[in-house]
C-alpha cells in the first residue's frame, strides 16, 4: 500500500500528479468563503446560511423591507445564551411594532436550533453558521468561538448599531433602548 502513495507523491513533484492531488484534495478547499469586515456604515452583504428549519436564507435580503437585528450567542440551550434569547423573545413584539426583525445567530446546527426555539417558544428565526463565516465579518468570530454580541442594521441594510461583548440580560434591552432612537416618536 505505501508504494503507489511514493509513487504518486513521485509524480505530483515531477507536476504529472497534480490535478489528481488536487482532486483529492478538494474537500479541503471548498471551505466556505471569507466575507469582507462589516463595519458601522456597511451593507450586509449577500450570504446565504441556513434557518431552523434547514432552509436556505440570504442575509442580504431580510433588511429590504424591515430594520433587522442580529443577536449572537455562543451555543443554543445553555444558561446565558438561553437568557438572552428569552429576553429578546419577551419584548419582540415592541421590535416587531418598530418595523424590526429579530434573528439569533450562532454556529449551531439547525436541529439543534429548532429544538430550542420549541423548547422556549422563540418566536423568531435562528440562523446557523457553523463555519461562522458571518459571525466573523462581523467581528464577533474568533478562535473557534462566538462573542455574545449584537447588530442593528436599518432598513435596506447598513449596520447602524453594534455592541460587543454584551451581557445576556443588558442585549435586548440595550437593543431596544437603540432602535428607539432611530424610529420618530409621535407626539
Amino acid at each position: 500500500m505505501g508504494a503507489p502513495a511514493v509513487k504518486k507523491a513521485a509524480k505530483a513533484a515531477e507536476g504529472d500528479g497534480a490535478a489528481t492531488d488536487s482532486e483529492d484534495e478538494a474537500p479541503l478547499l471548498l471551505a466556505a468563503p471569507a466575507l469582507q469586515p462589516i463595519n458601522i456604515g456597511d451593507t450586509l452583504p449577500s450570504y446565504t446560511l441556513k434557518n431552523e428549519k434547514d432552509e436556505d436564507v440570504d442575509v442580504a435580503t431580510l433588511a429590504a423591507e424591515k430594520g433587522v437585528i442580529f443577536f449572537l450567542v455562543p451555543k443554543a440551550d445553555t444558561p446565558g445564551c438561553t437568557q438572552q434569547a428569552c429576553g429578546f423573545r419577551d419584548i419582540y413584539p415592541d421590535f416587531t411594532s418598530l418595523n424590526f426583525d429579530v434573528y439569533c445567530l450562532s454556529a449551531d446546527k439547525p436541529a439543534a436550533q429548532s429544538k430550542w426555539q420549541t423548547k422556549k417558544n422563540l418566536p423568531y428565526p435562528l440562523l446557523s453558521d457553523p463555519e461562522r463565516v458571518l459571525i466573523t465579518a462581523l467581528g464577533a468570530g474568533e478562535g473557534g468561538k462566538t462573542k455574545r454580541s449584537h447588530f442593528i442594521f436599518e432598513k435596506g441594510g447598513k449596520l447602524v448599531d453594534k455592541k460587543m461583548p454584551v451581557k445576556p440580560v443588558e442585549s435586548p434591552k440595550l437593543a431596544l433602548e437603540f432602535v428607539k432612537t432611530l424610529t420618530p416618536t409621535e407626539a
